[in-house]
């Protein structure tokens, strides 16, 4: 797994107050160019055309979409970049350094500092060459555009691991999917102040799943403001646990590509990544620290749910019994 990346992402001006800023890509020192094909054939694959067009007049006149998500004039330019690096990356098993990110974005409306909802994009181009996919969500915050988006389908597993409660409201144990899709979404609302013991049980108890689903190829919504220092959420992920999430999927899995969702702490971003690229690639990991360890009322409120969403899946996929390691 490579980087595949374009310095036409910085284009995207925000501002250098908001939290989804360039400073986020620059941070990577070094980055080669990547040349990239636009995307904007592929957004009706997920967006209505009228939300298309209001993405590309806001753009023009800069103005917002929320009160959070904002464009420039470059903004739509950038954003359909973005999910063209995400269909290259979905054909070379690579990594999509991206902005604006994506996985808040709905069909209809965007959210979150998202435009375009690049992941998904590229996994309905896969879906319909007849691909099953295996979509992670590791970022903090629950993937609610993707979730909605392969709500109803059997074809792409989504499992998001996200701070609960918190922005955007949702993904508890219960929403699990509906119609042919009933069984495929998995949330794992973890508490806040969860660390790398709860963030990694979690993980080995859910893989299973995965593995189960048998996917062609497994796309990771790669967010990385779980992190103990991110300054948006109360997660207490260290950079080790990126490593190991990376490593077991390439344990498990042959094909895997990543598109960047979050992490605003600046100095731990590019750590975080790079970590998580090096356990994909089965290299010595580049950063180290100290495992954090949840405290008990965090782990009893995290058993609560995850015996709970084991009855919720235990219908439609073989689960063990809630284990504790």
């Amino acid at each position: 797994m490579k980087i595949i990346y374009n310095k036409i992402f910085l284009e995207h001006d925000t501002g250098s107050a908001h939290p989804e800023n360039k400073k986020r890509l620059e941070a990577f020192e070094l980055l080669a160019e990547t040349n990239i094909k636009s995307a904007e054939q592929y957004l009706e694959l997920v967006h209505t055309k009228l939300y298309i067009e209001q993405v590309k007049q806001a753009s023009s006149g800069s103005r917002m979409l929320d009160a959070d998500t904002l464009t420039s004039k470059n903004s739509f330019k950038a954003a359909v970049y973005a999910a063209g690096a995400a269909i290259l990356a979905s054909q070379s098993n690579d990594f999509a350094l991206v902005r604006p990110p994506g996985h808040h974005a709905h069909s209809d409306y965007g959210s979150g500092f998202c435009l375009f909802n690049n992941i998904a994009i590229a996994v309905k181009k896969l879906v319909k060459e007849g691909k099953r996919i295996f979509i992670l969500d590791i970022d903090g915050h629950l993937g609610d555009g993707t979730l909605e988006l392969f709500y109803t389908s059997d074809k792409v597993l989504f499992w998001s691991l996200h701070q609960y409660p918190a922005f955007p409201g949702g993904g508890y144990v219960d929403e699990i999917g509906t119609g042919k899709g009933k069984g495929y979404s998995i949330n794992v609302p973890l508490p806040p102040k969860s660390g790398d013991d709860i963030y990694m049980n979690a993980i080995n108890n859910f893989m299973t799943v995965a593995e189960q689903f048998k996917p062609d190829i497994v796309a990771v919504s790669a967010g990385f403001d779980a992190h103990q220092y991110d300054p948006l959420l109360q997660l207490r992920l260290t950079l080790n646990t990126y490593y190991n999430v990376g490593h077991l999927l390439q344990s498990k899995f042959k094909n895997i590509f990543a598109v960047l969702e979050g992490g605003y702490n600046l100095e731990y971003l590019p750590k975080c990544a790079l970590n998580f690229i090096a356990g994909i690639n089965n290299q010595s990991i580049p950063y180290t620290k100290n495992l954090t360890i949840s405290q008990n009322d965090v782990i009893k409120e995290y058993e609560k749910r995850t015996k709970s969403l084991i009855k919720h899946l235990s219908p439609y996929w073989k689960l063990d019994d809630y284990n504790w390691e």
